[in-house]
This record gives C-alpha cells, sequence and structure tokens, in this order.
C-alpha cells in the first residue's frame, strides 16, 4: 500500500471494481455455444473438416467415450474455455462420469499446468547461471 493512499481510499476502489463487474455483461455468452457449428459459414471446407475431425476423435477407440469426456474436461481447465468447460462437464456427466472424478480430473490438468510453470524455473535458473558465470 502507498503512503499517500489510505486504506479507505483503496476500499472505495475494490467496491466500485466489483460492483463495475457485477454490472457489467460477461464476455462469453453460454448461448453462443449453440453457434459453434455456423463456423462452416465462412469457410465451409475447412469448417466441415474439423467437425468430421472432431466427430472421429471423439469416438470410442482406445479410449472409451467417457474417458475421453473427462480428458476433454481437464483440457478445457488448462486452456480456459468456458464453452468447452460447459460442454464437457455436460458431456461427462451424461457418459457416466461422477463429481469426483470430474475434479480429480481437473486436478490432473491443474498439476500439468502448475508443473510447465514450475518447469520452466530450469530455464531461469540456466539464464542466471549464464549471466552470473
Amino acid at each position: 500500500m502507498s503512503s499517500y493512499c489510505t486504506l479507505d481510499t483503496y476500499t472505495r476502489v475494490y467496491f466500485l471494481y466489483n460492483k463495475a463487474i457485477t454490472m457489467s455483461k460477461t464476455y462469453y455468452k453460454p448461448e453462443d455455444l449453440k453457434k459453434f457449428s455456423k463456423i462452416t459459414d465462412l469457410q465451409e471446407e475447412l469448417g466441415t473438416k474439423f467437425f468430421d475431425w472432431y466427430g472421429s476423435v471423439f469416438k470410442p477407440g482406445a479410449l472409451t467415450a467417457r474417458e475421453k469426456a473427462l480428458i476433454a474436461l481437464a483440457v478445457s481447465h488448462a486452456v480456459q474455455c468456458p464453452y468447452c468447460i460447459d460442454a464437457y462437464t455436460d458431456s461427462c456427466m451424461k457418459k457416466g462420469a461422477d463429481e469426483e472424478q470430474m475434479m480429480e480430473a481437473v486436478h490432473v490438468a491443474a498439476a500439468i499446468k502448475g508443473g510447465a510453470v514450475l518447469v520452466h524455473g530450469v530455464q531461469m535458473m540456466n539464464e542466471m547461471e549464464d549471466k552470473l558465470m
């Protein structure tokens, strides 16, 4: 906290910021997920190829459809896609995944994401070592 700004000022700024956030519209609209298929409207060939491939990926193979949905849910969290989170939460539930399995998948994603951040610390350590030598 800076010396020229009182706690009272911070409280007012915090309140105004939160009020503005709660009053504003969200950037992502859940109803937009239903418009996903319209990506073919502006580029039919590539959009169709994408949806054909996407559909094939989620067919049961070496992994069950439920396992693929759990993976997709975890990845959705890692890439922070609200549309994907909504879609794959629903998909997991419809395919029989329970709350514990779904949350465990989210924790797996969080662990990988956190590990990826931390392992880049090696890059920092290497750079520091080069600079100090």
